[in-house]
């Protein structure tokens, strides 16, 4: 929608709208949705704003295909690359090949890439996928920041072997030595106090109940709002999972999926949020994101803040997943009153 000045680096409003397997519904559509209202209120309202508002829905936040994700707010911000859509699912379909398939055109990436000067602020209203707002009674919430990802991939080579003629003290249990890395991820994050590690893949080669494992591959997730405390983290973890492989006479390789610096949410738009919760009678309360966002990347092109909605149970990426809609009604406000103010009401 179009300012009194046209030309005004805009105010976007964006979320996503893919999902994880058997996921829920309001993990990225409530902030397209709410960013829709916007519009339609801003046009019921007969509003007038300084800067044009937009509002985006991005595709593969979350990486469940190609295990790479935010591929839409990638492009947008120029990020993604070549090599990027070499991506592959498993069935070692690339990403750019699934992009034809669905009749689009991967050399035409280059162009959704918008310019810094082309936008003034970007909000993104989203579930917190916690259970900190249920906690403190309030339903919506200040985002201080978006703690940064790693995801690594980890082989394990040992040796495939028949389970009933194999002495115990003879294997190269590949399996087993990954068994024995998991529970170090568990130390090494839990020892933080704020790291958190998550292992959400695995893959066991032959996968017979009678061989022993020859080769193993599994996902890690480490993240935390301190870059520096994550990094430690996986120092750590990769030194004491070679020791233990090491022990076991397996091979081990880390391979490097994605890895994002945490993102910071600007102080003026907080500030913003906050006032905008005051005025509808909502103490401000300020938390960090655990979970990636979109916004991670936009905030390469402009100041960056977020909105959280409470989570009934703290639950996401579940079918169980709900917002009740008096919250989500809260948060579309809040949302519209600091859209009006970085935009400039007139």
């Amino acid at each position: 929608r179009e300012g009194r000045d046209p030309d005004a680096p805009a105010v976007l409003i964006g979320s996503h709208v893919d999902s994880v397997s058997n996921g829920g519904d309001f993990d990225g559509p409530l902030g397209v949705l709410g960013g829709i209202e916007v519009l339609q209120t801003i046009d019921e309202e007969g509003v007038q704003t300084d800067r044009p508002v937009e509002v985006v829905a991005f595709t593969d936040e979350e990486g469940a295909r190609f295990s790479l994700g935010m591929i839409g707010s990638r492009a947008l911000t120029g990020m993604l690359s070549r090599e990027d859509l070499r991506h592959e699912d498993r069935d070692g379909v690339p990403i750019e090949q699934a992009m034809r398939d669905a009749g689009l055109d991967p050399e035409k990436v280059g162009d959704a890439a918008r310019s810094p000067a082309s936008l003034a602020a970007y909000l993104e209203l989203h579930i917190e996928q916690g259970k900190v707002l249920e906690g403190e009674g309030l339903p919506v919430g200040v985002v201080t920041g978006i703690a940064g990802p790693v995801w690594l991939r980890l082989s394990f080579s040992g040796e495939a072997g028949h389970a009933g003629t194999t002495p115990m003290g003879s294997r190269r249990d590949a399996l087993a030595a990954a068994a024995e890395v998991m529970g170090i991820v568990e130390e090494e994050a839990a020892s933080t106090g704020s790291t958190v590690g998550t292992v959400g893949q695995i893959e066991v080669r032959p996968g017979g109940i009678n061989i022993i494992p020859g080769g193993v591959e599994l996902s890690l997730d480490l993240r935390d709002i301190d870059e520096a405390v994550r990094d430690r983290a996986e120092g750590r973890i990769r030194e004491r999972a070679g020791e233990a492989c090491g022990r076991r006479g397996i091979g081990l390789s880390f391979g490097e999926l994605q890895r994002l610096p945490p993102a910071p949410c600007s102080e003026e738009i907080r500030a913003s949020i906050a006032a905008a919760c005051e005025r509808e009678g909502i103490r401000p309360y300020a938390l960090p994101s655990g979970a990636g966002h979109d916004g991670m990347h936009v905030a390469e092109l402009c100041p960056m803040g977020m909105i959280f909605v409470r989570s009934k149970d703290g639950i996401s990426h579940n079918p169980k997943e709900w917002s009740s809609r008096e919250d989500c009604e809260t948060g579309c406000k809040i949302l519209y009153l600091t859209v009006l103010d970085l935009a400039g009401q007139t």
